[in-house]
């Protein structure tokens, strides 16, 4: 006789709902349990069957750091398609081949940490290339896209679990841990929450990732936002995982608690689910946490909750009912997938006729990237690599490309009379190449046992590249990179800069009628020893001084390649690790001056010259003067077929910008300036000429735009347009369509995107774009109420190829809920809700909740508040204020203004009541000066 199956435990049980069956689980763990489920890495519960967990694998543009995978364009780029429907496709490909790695490899997570939907709000910031677009309707659109594909189509189980990054308000790395984004409502509501918002309320996110910054004075990772908006946008549980040591920095750089054990804590009832601090190591965390609980700063069920939310999205993943679904990796789809998304990520930026080129054209393809398939700091490692050089040579044959990559060719020559020289390395760079030939750097860089290099009277010829600012690369003639490796010796072994820390960027500094060659990535000089080049252990004292002796400029062989040409194609662009990346911000929309000097030698010689950029930003250039101009982010494995496919007319480009080109630095507001509406940033607000606007991109053939039609339907407006192409070539075309209130009370976008379709035409062929914009997509956050209002009136409905290149116009009237008055005798003023400021900083009222207005450092701060009430008459004013300075009140054209004056000196949350008196009764506009280092927090009134 068979002994009978002993029955499942419940949390085992797959007929039960998810709900039952975590309650269970959570109920058969101990407090010690559970109190390590708090860390990024999770141990096994032998006792219980549950196996180790790790939240956290980064796939922002395929699968990152876990070997060779499928590498698609940049985020930005993805965000260039303007098409959802392909970037579903490709993230689709992308959890499939999470799902593939991990069969094979434990480490791989199914917690993914992607997308990015952080606004690309300022083209300086670092981190540009990982978000979609400056424009909240099309990062979310973009990243909607992106989550589904993560999550998978199974009814009930989803094949990855994608968190979103960085919230919130996070657009600069310069003191990106301690530097606090002044948000005020109306910002906060109508930009910076906007694509959080409709990317989880769409049903796919599995959680959000807090940002280093503070916003309005208080830390991301205590943010009150996270329990009043981000969790009660959906019903689904949401884990929120720290960025890494951002826990830690709550007391150790931010100073913002005086303790980890009550940061720790206020983290965790803030929100925070899953602490990513101390890499591996948990100890720290689940101390603090214990030592918390014991003192009283947390109950178990704060615990509780926390653990809930991650045990909620491993019951989604399948894992406690052995359902996986079969990856794929590597697969023709995927690199077809790969190539059509690069090809739809190219914008033509410009072009009098000289593109697409005719087959038998003689091109000079030159520059500093004419060469390369850069990867970034996200990307995982290339199975196959495309140039933009190998593309051409595929596509037109290597006998009418002439490639000159246009470096500076040097020797450095020390104070005794040799020459630094580049020892050959015996296994590299040929006995590293993996299967498709690219360089593994993995194998390259940080090897100590290549040798380093030495000096003598014949010496090597280096390859010198200025990346801008004084930054440069160094080259061995086989192509290897000069890198420090952790002994502090120069070696040639790296294929690529890159890694956390660069250890291939260098500075050559003025020094005693020479040049001091400093390595970045220490900050120290090289000096040369008997035993080797090697970083100086005491600055000058071992420094070597060099002299440059250049034995050819970059532009001359560019000026050759080009004289010999029928068309000349520039690359030019950014390395991804240098200038410009994550901890790293731009300083300058200028072009590297090296490259400024390739393009011009290029120009000067063959007026056909035509610029490609390949960035992960928008760049400042002289347009004008080229017949033709595009851009693409770095596109990848098949960036380069698909840049030549381009060039030669098999693909019309139909990328369009997902942020604007500014023309000039003075166009720029301070990067930590986040008041998009009071400094006018972005295409929403910005009142000067771009080089090129949002949503630009141009075609080989033409679009008409005809037969707009408007029709309100209840809360919807049914809008559509026909978009003919009526050129000679098979085509994209972006079809887009803006509002804008015709005459708003306060300041609103001069246009802002209401919907957009990517449509393929045929010569001749029209199609009809049919859209369904909801009322609610013309509203705007009113500060007077604290809520989101549809101001009544005229609304211009605006169809087109771009922000700018506006087609079609019509107008609709509206009806709404009119404005009124603030009732400030009632309610009076929240500091932060004023309509105007200049010279004030939106601060933290207390640790945990609301907002106070203080100046800026150095500054007079005024706040204006329009139409204010003061209903039959008032008699005092009252301030809530901490800190010590004035408060002077004043009503435009009433009574004297009055001086508040607080003298609080028990620190920023030492909050009191400072009381004057002031007559006035009807309506006014009221305008408040802060001086000194006071906080306001709110101003009453009464009488």
């Amino acid at each position: 006789m068979t002994a009978p199956t002993a029955p499942a435990l419940p949390f085992r049980d797959p007929s039960l709902p998810f709900g039952k069956r975590i309650d269970d689980l959570l109920g058969r763990l101990t407090l010690d349990e559970k109190i390590s489920f708090l860390h990024q890495f999770v141990p096994a519960v032998e006792r219980l069957g549950i196996a180790a967990f790790r939240t956290g694998q980064e796939a922002l543009h395929g699968v990152a750091w876990m070997g060779p995978a499928t590498v698609f364009p940049q985020a930005v780029g993805l965000g260039a398609t303007w098409n959802p429907e392909l970037v579903r496709r490709v993230a689709d490909a992308v959890s499939h081949e999470v799902r593939h790695m991990r069969a094979r490899d434990g480490r791989v997570g199914l917690n993914v940490w992607s997308p990015t939907v952080n606004l690309l709000r300022h083209p300086l910031w670092g981190r540009n290339e990982e978000g979609y677009s400056e424009d909240p309707k099309l990062t979310s659109a973009i990243a909607t896209a992106y989550t589904h594909g993560l999550r998978g189509d199974h009814p009930v189980y989803w094949r990855t679990a994608p968190v979103l990054k960085h919230w919130l308000a996070h657009n600069n790395e310069t003191r990106r841990d301690t530097t606090s984004s002044s948000v005020r409502p109306r910002v906060l509501h109508e930009y910076d929450l906007r694509a959080f918002h409709d990317t989880v309320a769409a049903g796919a996110v599995a959680g959000v990732m807090p940002a280093y910054n503070l916003v309005n004075g208080r830390p991301n990772h205590v943010s009150p936002y996270l329990a009043g908006h981000l969790r009660t946008w959906t019903d689904e549980d949401l884990l929120v995982c720290s960025d890494a040591g951002a826990p830690s920095n709550l007391v150790d750089s931010e100073h913002y608690f005086d303790t980890h054990e009550e940061a720790t804590a206020a983290a965790l009832r803030a929100g925070i689910d899953s602490f990513t601090d101390h890499g591996e190591v948990s100890a720290q965390i689940t101390g603090r946490v214990r030592a918390a609980y014991d003192k009283g700063l947390l109950t178990e069920a704060d615990i509780d909750t926390a653990v809930r939310r991650q045990l909620s999205v491993r019951f989604r993943l399948g894992e406690f009912d052995g359902w996986d679904e079969p990856g794929a990796y590597d697969t023709p789809e995927h690199r077809a997938l790969a190539r059509k998304a690069a090809e739809q990520a190219i914008v033509l930026l410009r072009n009098d006729g000289v593109l697409p080129l005719a087959p038998d054209t003689r091109i000079a393809l030159v520059g500093l990237l004419a060469d390369e398939c850069k990867l970034d700091w996200y990307s995982g490692t290339l199975l196959h690599r495309s140039t933009p050089l190998e593309g051409l040579y595929e596509r037109f044959g290597a006998d009418r490309v002439e490639f000159a990559e246009g470096v500076d060719r040097i020797r450095l020559r020390t104070s005794g009379g040799a020459f630094l020289r580049v020892p050959d390395a015996p296994d590299a760079p040929e006995t590293v190449r993996g299967a498709e030939g690219a360089l593994d750097p993995a194998l390259l860089a940080g090897r100590t046992d290549l040798p380093p290099l030495t000096a003598d009277p014949r010496g090597s010829e280096l390859a010198l590249v200025d990346w801008g600012e004084g930054v440069l690369t160094l080259r061995a003639p086989d192509g290897r990179y000069l890198s420090v490796a952790g002994d502090g010796f120069v070696r040639a072994s790296a294929d690529q800069p890159g890694g956390w820390v660069v250890q291939e960027t260098f500075r050559l500094e003025p020094h005693d009628g020479g040049h001091l060659l400093r390595h970045l990535g220490t900050g120290r000089p090289v000096c040369v020893a008997a035993d080797g080049v090697k970083v100086a252990a005491f600055e000058e004292d071992e420094a070597e001084i060099f002299t440059v002796v250049v034995t050819e400029r970059g532009e001359d062989a560019v000026a050759r390649a080009a004289a010999r040409a029928d068309v000349v194609v520039v690359v030019a662009g950014n390395d991804p690790h240098i200038n410009g990346r994550e901890t790293e911000d731009r300083t300058t929309l200028r072009l590297p001056a090296h490259q400024e000097r390739l393009l011009r030698a290029a120009r000067a010689v063959n007026e056909r010259t035509v610029l490609a950029l390949v960035s992960a930003y928008p760049y400042a250039v002289d347009a004008a003067r080229l017949p033709a101009v595009l851009w693409t982010a770095h596109g990848g494995q098949a960036a380069g077929t698909a840049l030549a496919r381009v060039l030669a007319g098999d693909v019309s480009p139909a990328g369009r910008l997902p942020q604007t080109w500014y023309a000039d630095d003075a166009d720029l507001p301070d990067l930590v300036d986040y008041d998009v509406i009071g400094s006018r940033q972005t295409y929403l607000y910005f009142e000067g000429r771009p080089l090129f606007p949002f949503g630009h991109g141009l075609s080989y053939t033409s679009f008409d735009y005809t037969d707009l039609e408007v029709r309100q339907d209840g809360d919807t407006l049914r809008v559509s347009f026909s978009v003919t192409n009526s050129g000679r070539v098979v085509a994209d075309e972006v079809a887009q369509l803006y509002g804008r209130a015709v005459d708003p009370s306060v300041p609103r976008p001069r246009r802002e995107l209401l919907a957009f379709r990517r449509v393929t035409l045929a010569p001749g062929a029209t199609e009809r774009a049919e859209f369904e914009v909801p009322l609610a997509a013309l509203r705007f956050w009113d500060v007077t109420r604290g809520r989101w209002r549809l101001e009544p009136g005229p609304y211009e409905l605006l169809a087109g190829a771009s922000s700018e290149d506006v087609r079609l116009r019509a107008t609709v009237g509206l009806d709404g809920e009119p404005g009124a008055p603030r009732p400030v005798r009632e309610e009076g003023l929240d500091a932060a809700c004023f309509d105007e400021q200049s010279g004030a900083e939106i601060v933290d009222r207390t640790r945990t909740a609301g907002d106070a207005v203080t100046p800026a450092a150095g500054a007079t701060a005024e706040l204006v508040y329009r139409a204010c009430d003061f209903g039959s008459g008032v008699t005092e004013v009252r301030a809530e204020v901490a800190g010590e300075g004035t408060v002077e009140v004043s009503l435009d054209g009433g009574p004297v203004p009055v001086v508040l004056t607080a003298d609080r000196d028990g620190g920023p949350y030492d909050w009191g009541t400072v009381t004057a008196a002031l007559s006035a009764g009807g309506v006014y506009d009221v305008r408040i000066r802060l001086r000194g280092p006071v906080r306001l927090a709110h101003v009453g009134f009464s009488g």
